[in-house]
């Protein structure tokens, strides 16, 4: 695992490099605004998905309880009409994976899970979440952009996450450190007739006191 810090017009952020799974915890570093697992999907996985009609993409905005998302995930595939191939067996068990991590991660009960196509300028702004943390993988299409900002203004420089590659941002609730000069956003697809299926996580601590 390395960590990567890039001064930008004078500001200083950090974005850790992880290797392996459990290297994800550098989120937890000092001065450390995100991390990215630099993995690959399967090839299968990636075809699977990149000849899918994007309707049979499992969809969902739901609060679950990490232990209980594999069996959700089922339900949901089912219920889009996903094929029953071992490359849907294949994207369950990594959803479900990259839960029971960042769970472990944000010392979380609870998960708020979004499935999602998305087809539009989604989140186009460059922003910080107002969250903890939160998780984001884009199985298929662009991954997420971010950058340094010194002022709020968009990023000079702006890095595009591969696809398959989790990423993990500290938001402004996170506790400690105040917000780092690091922002990101959806990329700007609208016109361009892509599809992205994108995974967020965000911890949940009670969801009795969730929307």
């Amino acid at each position: 695992m390395s960590f990567q810090r890039e001064i930008v017009e004078g500001a200083a952020a950090g974005v850790g490099i992880a290797a392996r799974a459990e290297d994800l915890s550098t989120i937890h570093s000092p001065g450390c605004a995100a991390a990215i697992w630099r993995r690959q999907l399967a090839p299968e996985l990636q075809s699977f998905l990149g000849e899918l009609d994007p309707a049979h993409w499992p969809q969902a905005r739901v609060i679950l309880r990490p232990q209980d998302m594999h069996r959700a995930l089922t339900g949901l595939c089912s219920n889009a009409g996903t094929p029953e191939a071992k490359e849907c067996a294949m994207l369950i068990d990594d959803i479900a994976t990259l839960s029971g991590l960042f769970a472990e991660l944000m010392s979380a009960r609870y998960l708020r899970l979004r499935l999602e196509r998305v087809t539009t300028n989604a989140c186009r702004k460059f922003h910080i979440d107002a969250v903890t943390a939160r998780l984001i993988c884009t199985y298929r299409g662009t991954g997420t952009q971010y950058g340094i900002s010194t002022d709020g203004a968009d990023p000079a420089r702006v890095f595009t996450v591969p696809a398959g590659m989790p990423m993990i941002l500290r938001g402004t609730l996170w506790p400690g450190d105040p917000p780092s000069g690091l922002l990101h956003r959806s990329p700007p697809i609208e016109g361009t007739n892509e599809v992205r299926f994108v995974l967020v996580l965000d911890p949940v601590i009670d969801p009795e006191f969730e929307i």
